[in-house]
């Protein structure tokens, strides 16, 4: 469905009517912050990111001003009265910008919506922006989770990802963070690299471990279409990831972090107890959250909209006062149910068989008997062989 279709224009501006929007509901609202900016960018990335020289013209006091602009857009829909219960600024780089900047973004959050009391609010970085006196201002700018991306402990490894930091240098931040007072410091790895051994893999865990993360992520290598490393594998520069040495990465992942006390709650994330992503869990759990940025997403009251993807016209938009929305669907009945199998079975919570069909039900039967599942109560989970085949579990459920 598109803006075309729509019924409108609303007040304001916005997709839908104040009054849906503004519906009575009790569940958590979550905010992402989009920053697209990157210093340069990685051979594996595609995510909505931009480097300087290609957003000439704009800088981050513009950008940011066009953030705000859509925060003030956002209470306009959502009334005040509904306060934000984690806030999570990703990229992108957001620690391009300074801390005071991300600092004003987030109490303009806070003096619009509401923080609900122990928020979770973080930051994603890359180790090669930040020290110590910048990690002192984002804790007190009220910051209270940073997510490293420390990838590899492997200078080989870091180069074919064109990760540009030393391979010590995330773990001198993560340490740095400890000591002035963040209470969640998760680290971001990325396994089955091209050339990267089983003996390399443990060496990075290790690393990691040895700053005493409370959290964990390590996300198998995805070759997306477009990349610099999607055109060095087609031209023979690197091999394809092995899916099989990726399964004994992910083997040993979960053989070494459960040891070191983290467990496994979501297919590519470890925590330690209580430490769990929370923003993470809000999208998994299918929860309401606002994107804020170019090409962000949002979900309130089964409509799930998002925001056109280059930062030009998103302020651009903004700046005519108009919305600043690509498209939108929504989410019917089968379509939810869909999604709530693909997500939910991720968790190590699990999904409830009552929320699937007859059929659904019947089709456990296999998994079951390959070991792939396991039936706890009333509620379905992925063993750890079902982990490293979740797609199939999930898709041979649903089709």
């Amino acid at each position: 469905m598109s803006d075309a279709a729509a019924p409108g224009p609303f007040p304001g501006g916005h997709l839908f009517p104040h009054e849906e929007l503004r519906a009575p509901t009790a569940r958590p609202l979550s905010v992402y912050v989009h920053i697209p900016f990157c210093a340069v960018r990685c051979g594996y990335c595609d995510f909505n990111t931009y480097t300087p020289s290609q957003l000439a013209g704009m800088n981050m006091d513009d950008y940011l001003a066009a953030v705000h602009a859509e925060i003030a857009a956002a209470a306009r829909a959502l009334g005040t009265g509904r306060a934000v219960s984690t806030v999570f600024f990703g990229g992108g780089t957001p620690t391009m910008a300074t801390p005071a900047q991300l600092g004003e973004v987030l109490a303009d959050l806070r003096d619009t919506f509401g923080l609900v009391p122990g928020a979770e609010v973080t930051t994603e970085a890359n180790p090669e922006t930040l020290d110590r006196a910048r990690l002192e201002t984002l804790l007190g700018s009220g910051f209270n989770r940073l997510s490293l991306g420390m990838q590899s402990a492997d200078e080989q490894v870091l180069a074919r990802l064109d990760r540009h930091h030393t391979p010590g240098r995330a773990l001198q931040v993560a340490r740095w963070a400890h000591e002035v007072g963040f209470p969640d410091v998760p680290l971001d790895l990325i396994y089955g690299t091209p050339g990267e051994s089983l003996d390399s893999w443990r060496a990075t865990l290790d690393a990691a471990l040895g700053v005493a993360p409370e959290h964990l992520s390590a996300y198998s290598l995805i070759v997306e279409e477009g990349t610099a490393l999607a055109r060095r594998i087609r031209h023979g520069e690197l091999a394809m990831p092995d899916e099989d040495a990726e399964a004994d990465e992910y083997l040993l992942a979960e053989r070494m972090l459960s040891t070191a006390g983290l467990a496994n709650y979501e297919i590519s994330n470890w925590a330690l107890p209580g430490h769990e992503a929370r923003h993470n869990l809000a999208y998994w759990r299918s929860d309401d959250w606002w994107g804020f940025g170019p090409g962000a997403h949002s979900h309130v009251h089964g409509v799930r909209w998002w925001n056109v993807r280059h930062p030009r016209r998103y302020a651009a938009l903004l700046g005519e006062g108009a919305r600043p929305r690509e498209d939108f669907e929504v989410i019917d009945a089968p379509t939810r149910h869909e999604e709530r199998v693909l997500l939910e079975l991720r968790i190590a919570d699990g999904l409830p068989v009552g929320e699937l069909t007859g059929t659904e039900r019947a089709r456990l039967a296999e998994p079951l008997s390959r070991g792939l599942v396991t039936v706890v109560g009333d509620r379905v989970h992925l063993t750890l062989q079902g982990r490293l085949l979740a797609d199939a579990v999930t898709r041979d459920l649903l089709d």
